[in-house]
């Protein structure tokens, strides 16, 4: 068993880490402020090749494997989560195009993300419907050659600024079996009767866009049916283990982006005449949230590599790992900003940024309770 990582994974990891100093960290704070989608800095993620970071290489991408994506999370969430999210997250829900896509969607809709000449999003919740995803009420219904699409979703990524989206949709609302009759449409933003609602005042990642799609008899020919009709909550579900581990990395990135400020910061900041990092109670800190850290990787990396070998144990890991990462994030930066005192209660360090953004890791891509719930069945054999 080998935990060293290759050399050009190591390379990925500082060349990732270079940009996040050069071109993210000097911006943060201002992207930030003003909850403001940094399209410069995808310009430049894109010649890096990180908006189409796991995009195959026939259709423009990086072609990344799991393991090397979550290195690449990893460092540029330890920068700064927003705009980190804003620049990978250009091609979120190209998975169902890569894994169930015909080749005319393939070669129409990835290459512009990969570029980063287009935005992409994956439209599942609704303002009423959110863990319980088979509730959805968005209808999509058949009209000669073209789907006509109503209804309203919600807290969804790159929502304002989505060139286009991979709804989930229910197309046969009669159809047996809690998990069948729905099916992913792409919809694209310009289509008449489409309109977004930019959400602000978050909580945190405010450099990353979500809103509220309104979908008001919007026509989209049948092609752009992704898969097989029917089977769309079913295909949804097989990218959850994936999309889990991301959230995982992200989450580390969080962990470690804190608890390095907060090093530095102890070893700048003096009370009593020396260091608070000479302090026992700080060091003890310290040592918890790098250990905590650490922890948190190894789980992550673990699911990653399931990912990469289809292992039997996904499921379980990518869960494990989503919920033990995102909890281990808001216990480093609650404990980053503590040790900053003061200053981590204001904007004028990034411990309180990273303090609000890590919360968000604990509800997205499926709540903590829902992880505990997965695991639980996995464990116990109950299956969905």
């Amino acid at each position: 068993m080998d935990f060293e990582l290759s050399d050009e994974l190591q390379q990925i990891r500082e060349e990732v880490r270079r940009f996040g100093e050069n071109e993210i960290e000097p911006v943060a704070s201002e992207y930030d402020e003003k909850e403001k989608t940094p399209h410069e800095l995808i310009e430049k993620g894109a010649e890096m090749g990180l908006t189409g970071a796991q995009i195959p290489v026939e259709y423009g991408g990086a072609g990344y494997d799991a393991l090397e994506v979550a290195i690449i999370i990893e460092e540029l969430y330890s920068i700064d989560p927003g705009c980190a999210g804003a620049i990978l997250g250009t091609a979120f829900g190209s998975e169902a195009i890569v894994g169930f896509g015909t080749e005319e969607q393939k070669e129409a809709y990835l290459p512009p993300l990969a570029k980063g000449e287009a935005i992409m999003g994956s439209a599942i919740s609704e303002p009423d419907t959110g863990s319980d995803v088979s509730s959805i009420s968005t209808r999509a219904e058949k009209d000669g050659d073209e789907w006509v699409i109503n209804g309203n979703k919600m807290w969804i990524t790159n929502g304002s600024v989505g060139d286009y989206f991979v709804v989930l949709c229910r197309t046969d609302p009669d159809a047996e079996g809690r998990y069948n009759g729905f099916s992913q449409i792409i919809v694209e933003s310009d289509r008449d009767g489409f309109e977004s609602d930019k959400i602000t005042g978050k909580l945190g990642i405010r450099a990353s866009d979500t809103a509220e799609l309104i979908l008001d008899d919007v026509r989209v020919p049948e092609e752009n049916l992704v898969g097989t009709e029917g089977m769309g909550f079913l295909q949804q579900m097989q990218f959850f283990d994936e999309t889990r581990t991301q959230v995982a990395a992200q989450a580390v990135g969080v962990a470690k982006g804190a608890a390095e400020r907060a090093r530095d910061y102890a070893q700048e900041r003096e009370q009593f005449g020396q260091p608070i990092s000479e302090f026992q109670a700080i060091q003890h800190k310290l040592a918890e949230m790098f250990t905590d850290t650490e922890a948190a990787r190894g789980l992550t990396l673990k699911s990653a590599w399931s990912v990469d070998n289809a292992d039997e144990q996904l499921t379980t890991l990518a869960s494990m790992a989503k919920e033990y990462a995102s909890r281990v994030a808001v216990d480093v930066a609650n404990e980053a900003v503590q040790i900053h005192g003061g200053a981590g209660y204001v904007d004028d360090f990034d411990a309180e940024r990273f303090y609000r953004d890590a919360k968000i890791m604990q509800i997205y891509e499926g709540t903590t309770e829902i992880q505990k719930n997965i695991i639980a069945r996995e464990l116990l054999g109950k299956g969905m």
